[in-house]
């Protein structure tokens, strides 16, 4: 859609039409990037360009051979959403730690289930690597025809997972993915529990509300070293005072004697002008 139509539009059919526009996106990127570790999209609107932050595992490969295919890449989004020249501009960045990333993990359960390794140790291995990422917890659920011909689901777990309340929307990051196999369609979904972090660049920064952190009790200082410090106090201003009073005096002696010692007789100004 045109950035003219758009402009005219309702905000409810705006809504409706980012959100549309995001599916699809999302959609294309997770077909064509699939093999490179594709882990998500952010869409970025500003009133004179559109940008698009595609995050991978593998960013050398989603760039290709000198911007070759991401310039591919921005070509298509321009001419399937009709796109103006050089209104939309498409960024790869790498996740920085792909263990703690579902979608990351769900496409590596994915190729090695179509390589053909074994279900359990290939869940297993997914679970391990995302608890050595220091994830809180893990669980992979794979459902399907996973040997022979009756459908089951079988789930593989470890650690600490919250799955209601405003916690589990905010520490658990999940990402399902379908694997066409030849005996039928196998689903795959992972779900990953994020550590706290208070910079916020591995997981949330907010703490978990059932988390009670204790703080060490300050000294408390006892009535008596209370009243030594006043004592000690006031004996050093009475000090001070008495030494202040006492410099006073010696500088006014001082004054008198250079005032005694010092006096020649006063002269009589008509005396000195000669009369």
């Amino acid at each position: 859609m045109s950035q003219a139509n758009r402009s005219k539009m309702s905000v409810k059919r705006k809504f409706v039409a980012d959100g549309v526009f995001y599916a699809e996106l999302n959609e294309l990127l997770t077909r064509e990037l699939a093999e490179d570790g594709y882990a998500g999209v952010e869409v970025r609107t500003t009133p004179h360009r559109t940008e698009i932050i595609i995050r991978a595992t593998k960013t050398q490969n989603v760039l290709g051979e000198k911007g070759q295919r991401i310039r591919e890449l921005t070509s298509v989004v321009q001419k399937r959403f009709d796109f103006a020249e050089g209104a939309v501009e498409l960024y790869a960045e790498r996740v920085q730690n792909r263990g703690l990333c579902a979608q990351a993990q769900a496409e590596s359960l994915k190729f090695k289930l179509l390589a053909g390794l074994a279900v359990r140790r290939a869940c297993y291995g997914v679970v391990r690597f995302v608890m050595e990422a220091s994830a809180k917890g893990c669980e992979v659920i794979v459902s399907g025809k996973l040997r022979g011909q009756r459908a089951k689901a079988m789930k593989f777990g470890d650690g600490y997972m919250i799955k209601t309340g405003h916690a589990g929307q905010v520490y658990t990051d999940t990402a399902v993915r379908h694997v066409l196999m030849r005996q039928g369609v196998i689903g795959i979904k992972v779900s990953i529990m994020l550590p706290q972090d208070p910079k916020g660049i591995v997981g949330p920064k907010i703490p978990l509300d059932d988390v009670v952190t204790i703080l060490e009790p300050k000294e408390e200082p006892s009535p008596e070293s209370i009243l030594q410090a006043q004592q000690a106090a006031e004996a050093a201003a009475a000090a001070a005072a008495q030494a202040a009073l006492q410099a006073q005096l010696m500088a006014q002696q001082q004054a008198e004697m250079a005032a005694a010692a010092g006096g020649a007789p006063e002269m009589d100004p008509n005396m000195s002008a000669g009369f």
